[in-house]
């Protein structure tokens, strides 16, 4: 009996890496609402009431809960790039993992090059004084600045030097959302301070130079065509930046960080004209149980 009921399940899994993909988005396509706005807006009354002292210690900032929420508003973007990621691009992936872990590392020991700083609550697990899921936090943010980039430059993405500043402006202007908010939860510490809202100049410095390494990184590894092909079958592919406008804007809000948030709504206008700001609280019903994406996008 048991073994017929695992060979049934087993009949039903998916054999091949073209099938996996066709589940996955599936997944990914029929969850969008409770992914892109529901994790998010969990996120907020999560961390915040964190940050409050209202949790109880289990519960307050706890570093799975963070790692196992984040990697679900990572979902869409890491299910959507499948497609697009052939084995030169795994191998760009894996180096620009190997150069978080290193920067961090350096960062954290000599200051350099975003500023002298530390960890203040758990982010899981550490080795060395590096957070091991690292990558899920930054590999990300440098892919969705890639994408938008990609999406509102239309045929000027072409011509390289264009889309690599383009990206690396985007990147570092994304963590002007980002530092503040994570810097007010207590995320990481500046013991020095710093002039935009507690955060130094210094940590902006060092983004221009991890953002520029990374999207050499990324760019050297996909094939920007095909990516473009990716963000007009995938209708989801820019949900995670969606979340991080809905997470952190709202941080930033509740902190008073308002440059912060008004760069936050500027990402959303960006998303909005591209059409992406757009997750649907149930599947369209042409949606269900077909693996293929919406023709309209």
């Amino acid at each position: 009996m048991r073994e017929a009921g695992a060979a049934a399940l087993t009949a039903r899994l998916p054999r091949t890496r073209a099938e996996w993909e066709a589940r996955l988005e599936r997944l990914v396509r029929e969850n969008r609402f409770t992914i892109s706005v529901f994790f998010p807006l969990n996120g907020i009354v999560l961390l915040l009431a964190s940050a409050e002292g209202v949790l109880p210690a289990p519960l307050s900032f706890n570093g799975l809960l963070i790692l196992i929420g984040t990697a679900v508003m990572r979902s869409p973007l890491v299910v959507g790039v499948l497609r697009a990621t052939d084995r030169r691009a795994a191998t760009g992936v894996g180096l620009l993992v190997a150069y978080s872990y290193t920067v961090e590392y350096v960062g954290v020991h000599t200051g350099v090059p975003y500023g002298e700083f530390f960890y203040g609550v758990d982010l899981g697990p550490v080795v060395a004084g590096v957070p091991l899921g690292l990558p899920i936090f930054f590999v990300p943010l440098v892919m969705n600045g890639y994408l938008l980039c990609l999406l509102l430059l239309g045929d000027r993405a072409r011509a390289a030097a264009i889309r690599l500043l383009a990206v690396i402006a985007t990147v570092v202007t994304m963590d002007v959302v980002l530092d503040p908010g994570a810097v007010a939860l207590g995320f990481w510490v500046y013991p020095n301070g710093g002039a935009f809202y507690s955060v130094p100049l210094s940590n902006y410095a060092g983004w221009v130079l991890s953002a520029t390494v990374a999207v050499v990184a990324l760019d050297w590894g996909y094939d920007h065509t095909a990516l473009v092909d990716r963000l007009d079958e995938c209708e989801f592919l820019l949900d995670d930046l969606v979340s991080f406008v809905i997470l952190w804007g709202g941080i930033n809000a509740w902190f008073g960080n308002w440059v912060a948030v008004g760069v936050a709504v500027v990402f959303g206008a960006g998303l909005v004209r591209a059409d992406r700001f757009d997750a649907p609280t149930a599947g369209a019903p042409w949606r269900r149980g077909s693996d293929t994406p919406d023709p309209k996008g």
